[in-house]
């Protein structure tokens, strides 16, 4: 009888097929202005959104709170969302902060264990493989996963912690350099390949120097002030 009544309650294979309407949403939204689907200025209707996705328009405006929360839309009462652009500032203040931390994460890394080579090694070659494929979008989630395992090999949680929340921009910045400069995914992968040979090496004030040129490159491209 205790069998029967454990076996009822097991979820069915459809009721696990789906997350909820606004979650499916939001994630639908935060991917198109991530890469650039959207793009900075795009302004985006609840009944679009809802006819795009499926769903009524309930969730969407669920969804919509979310991502005015993150400050990547701003709402705009009866009219809709507009997809916000990013700004000087905002790039200032990643590019600083990701300096901060990706400076020093760079010099804890030596000396380096063999894991942490092996795994820089491995998201290097996959990096090169997408860039041969031309998803953009990819390459800029594998480039940001090559330096967040440099900084979660840091060993300071807190650093970690604020270096996740730089992500969402990470990720639209990379883009929109790869799309304006497509000759810089070619050096982004040298230049990876230069900071791992300064971790190899043990070379910890060398890998901090590639990291300062390395990022201090995005705010100026990002920018379009330089090639």
């Amino acid at each position: 009888m205790l069998a029967a009544t454990s076996a009822s309650v097991q979820p069915t294979p459809s009721s696990l097929k789906r997350p909820p309407a606004a979650e499916r949403v939001y994630t639908h939204i935060k991917e198109a202005v991530l890469d650039r689907r959207y793009e900075g200025g795009t302004l985006l209707t609840e009944g679009d959104l809802a006819d795009a996705v499926g769903v009524s328009r309930t969730p969407v405006r669920e969804a919509l709170l979310r991502l005015e929360v993150e400050g990547l839309i701003k709402l705009y009462p009866k009219k809709g969302a507009l997809v916000l652009a990013v700004s000087a500032q905002e790039i200032k203040d990643v590019v600083e902060t990701r300096l901060l931390v990706e400076e020093f994460a760079a010099r804890k890394a030596v000396p380096a264990s063999p894991q942490l080579i092996a795994r820089l090694e491995q998201l290097l070659e996959e990096q090169r493989e997408l860039a041969e494929d031309g998803d953009l979008a990819a390459v800029a989630v594998k480039d940001r996963c090559f330096h967040a395992e440099i900084v979660g090999h840091a060993g300071n949680e807190i650093l970690s912690r604020l270096y996740d929340q730089l992500r969402d921009r990470q990720l639209r910045m990379g883009v929109a350099v790869m799309e304006a400069h497509p000759d810089r995914i070619e050096a982004n992968i040298t230049e990876h390949g230069e900071l791992l040979s300064a971790i190899r090496a043990g070379d910890a004030e060398g890998a901090a120097q590639v990291v300062r040129r390395h990022v201090g490159r995005v705010r100026v491209l990002v920018r379009g002030e330089d090639r």
